[in-house]
Formats: C-alpha cells, sequence, structure tokens
C-alpha cells in the first residue's frame, strides 16, 4: 500500500514534467513569443528554484512536517497555474509560471526525503518507485504531444490544471511514520549544515551538477521546438522523448546491480560524459529518425544513473536532521543556478531555430567539464558511500 501511494506522487509529478519540459516552450510559442523570450521566462521560473527549495526545506525541518509541506505546494501549484487560463501577455505568463515554479519546488525535495526515509535508504525500492515517476513522464510526453498537434498549443493548460489535481490528491493519501516524532528534539534546533558543504567532495559534486544541468537548457526547454523545425508530427516528438525515458526507467531497475558492481564516482562520471556527447551529437543526427532515437538511449545514463547516483551520495552526505537542507540546497543551485544560466543562454544562442546546433555545443562543452571535474576528484567520494 505504502509502495503504491508513493508511485502514485511520483507518477503524476513527473507526468505534469512530461508535459511542461518538452511542450512549455510549444506553448510559449503558441503565444507569439520569441526563442529569446522563451529562454527568458524559463531562466525566469528556473531561477525560483535557487532560493526556494532552501527556504521550504527549512521550513520542513522545523515544523517536522514534511508531509504538509508536499501537500501545501500541490495545492498552491495548482491554483498558479491555473491562471494560465487568463493569462496571455508576457510579464503575466511569466509572473504566473514563476510563482507556479516557486511552489512546485516546495513537492520534490520534501517527496525524495519522505520516500528515502519510508524506504530505508533501500536503492533497489527506490528506483523502483522513482521509475513510476518516469512512466508518468511517458504518459504526458506522448499525449500531450499528439493532444498539441491536433488541439493547438492551448490545451497545455488544461492537461497541466488535469494533472495538478492529481498530484495534490495523490499526496493527500501518503502517510507519515510515528518514529517522526522521536526527532522533534532536534528539529527545534537543527543541526549545522555548513561544514558538509565546504567539504571538497561535496563542492565538486556540486558543480559537476551544475555544469550538467546548465548542458540540459537546450534538451529540456527547446528539443520539442528543434524537433518540430525537423518536420516531425507531436506524436513522433513525443515517442522520441518518451524513447529517451524507456531507457531511463531500465536503468532505474538495474541501478541496485549497478551500485553493487560500479563506484559511486565511476557511476558520476559516466553518466556525465555520456551527456556530453549526446549533446555534440544531436545537431548531427537529428535528420535521422533511427540514429535519433540511438541518441535518446542515452537518457538512461544521463538522467537516471546520475539522478539514483545523485540521490544516494547526498542521502549519505548529510545526517537525518539535514536531508530537507541538503536536498534543498542541492537542488536549488544545481538545478536552480544551472538550469536559469543554461536556459538564458540556450534562448540567445537559439535565434529561432538558426542557432540550434551552437546551443547544443554549448551544453557539450559544458556536460565535458563537469565529467573531467568529477573524473579527477579524490577516491574519497567513491569510498564515502558503501
Amino acid at each position: 500500500m505504502m509502495f503504491a501511494r508513493l508511485s502514485s506522487s511520483y507518477f503524476f509529478y513527473f507526468a505534469l514534467l512530461g508535459l511542461i519540459s518538452p511542450y512549455l516552450s510549444i506553448f510559449l510559442d503558441g503565444q507569439g513569443f520569441t526563442s529569446r523570450q522563451v529562454g527568458e521566462i524559463l531562466a525566469i521560473m528556473t531561477a525560483t528554484k535557487i532560493v526556494a527549495p532552501s527556504l521550504w526545506a527549512t521550513l520542513a525541518d522545523k515544523t517536522a512536517k514534511p508531509l504538509f509541506i508536499i501537500r501545501l505546494g500541490a495545492l498552491l501549484a495548482l491554483l498558479s497555474f491555473s491562471l494560465l487560463y487568463w493569462f496571455t501577455l508576457y510579464w503575466p505568463i511569466t509572473f504566473c509560471l514563476a510563482l507556479f515554479t516557486l511552489f512546485w519546488t516546495a513537492i520534490l525535495p520534501q517527496l525524495e526525503v519522505h520516500t528515502l526515509n519510508s524506504l530505508k535508504q533501500s536503492s533497489k525500492i527506490y528506483a523502483r518507485v522513482r521509475l513510476w515517476g518516469s512512466l508518468g513522464f511517458i504518459v504526458l510526453a506522448v499525449l500531450a504531444g499528439e493532444a498539441m498537434s491536433n488541439l493547438g498549443y492551448q490545451v497545455f493548460t488544461s492537461l497541466g490544471v488535469i494533472m495538478l489535481a492529481c498530484l495534490l490528491v495523490s499526496t493527500l493519501l501518503l502517510t507519515s511514520k510515528k518514529s517522526v516524532r522521536l526527532g522533534k528534539r532536534k528539529v527545534k534546533d537543527p543541526e549545522p549544515i555548513f561544514n558538509k558543504l565546504i567539504e571538497g567532495r561535496f563542492v565538486r559534486f556540486f558543480i559537476a551538477g551544475l555544469l550538467l544541468q546548465i548542458s540540459f537548457a537546450p534538451y529540456y526547454g527547446f528539443f520539442a521546438l528543434f524537433l518540430r523545425d525537423f518536420h516531425y508530427s507531436g506524436l513522433a516528438v513525443g515517442l522520441f522523448i518518451s524513447l529517451g525515458v524507456v531507457a531511463e526507467i531500465v536503468a532505474f531497475i538495474y541501478m541496485g546491480s549497478l551500485f553493487k558492481r560500479f563506484s559511486l564516482n565511476s557511476l558520476l562520471v559516466f553518466s556525465i560524459a555520456i551527456t556530453a556527447l549526446r549533446w555534440f551529437l544531436m545537431p548531427i543526427v537529428a535528420d535521422s529518425i533511427f540514429w535519433l532515437a540511438i541518441n535518446q538511449l542515452g537518457h538512461a545514463a544521463s538522467f537516471a544513473i546520475y539522478h539514483s547516483a545523485s540521490m544516494k551520495f547526498i542521502s549519505s552526505h548529510f545526517t537525518k536532521t539535514q536531508q530537507s537542507r541538503g536536498q534543498g540546497i542541492y537542488l536549488g543551485g544545481v538545478y536552480g543556478v544551472g538550469g536559469a544560466i543554461g536556459a538564458y543562454f540556450t534562448g540567445v544562442l537559439w535565434l529561432d531555430g538558426q542557432g540550434a546546433s551552437n546551443a547544443f555545443i554549448m551544453a557539450g562543452a559544458s556536460a565535458s567539464l563537469g565529467a573531467i571535474i568529477m573524473f579527477f576528484s579524490t577516491k574519497q567520494l567513491s569510498h564515502s558511500v558503501s
């Protein structure tokens, strides 16, 4: 029962991501915005992740009520996203989406902590729960691509509202352990986290993750527009995106075995290096269905392996009372700063499709630098996690 409740929350959370990540640019393009404006909106949205996760996490640590934070975030995200029904101009839409992101960022860090605690840090079971998020992503990526192709970009808003409503309901079904009360003494005076943040292995891990997220900007923000310019149908776009997630699911299933066979450092280096290769190849293979499909399979390493390894690192690096803040700082800094920088520069380089190749070269260079940083990290990172 607990597995089903956790899985459903991941399903709807990432189903919404399966709508927003590929198709928000299509929606904004339909509103008449230039690629630079799209990049600016994506950057502003992502910038809210810089401080928001840490603020929500600190509140969760002090109140010892992570489920309340998850539910509140889901409710407010639903209300703010619904404003898209009435907004059509640049600044109102930007404000609406930034507000939505502010509340949406409250959900995942606390959901990750809640899940890992509920599953007693089991990497194998966590991977199986998390793969339901990937399934949700696939369902919406395919359905939304076809729906927006046939019904127009306006259906984007309705699909988002439906997924957020389902997410809210699923979070209301989550239950917390009674043992949470045992930590009340500690949460009144949270354990300092600064020393953990300045350790060399965390700094290297953080910078590499930052560079990786910068590199993802052309893919997450503009990939659907990129494929549309190559005259792929809405269904084809959804299928290509879903293919990457299918590969991701397979990787999640086998993460337990990968953790036993390879060091954490090796998995991080491998995943970032494969990502760099993907971006360098993207403009070259985009007009070939076969090679584009092969390139998409690399998402197994780009996301699934890296995400599982990074969650394992954070879970082991921070103490129990630091988990929410550790997640918040990581997601805020890496996804917030990295995503905002990447989105802005991608919007500048994209030039309504004419600069797509340059954007992906920038992405490949960023990921390559991240892989180099991780490669030359000491073996302490590998030995710190057993």
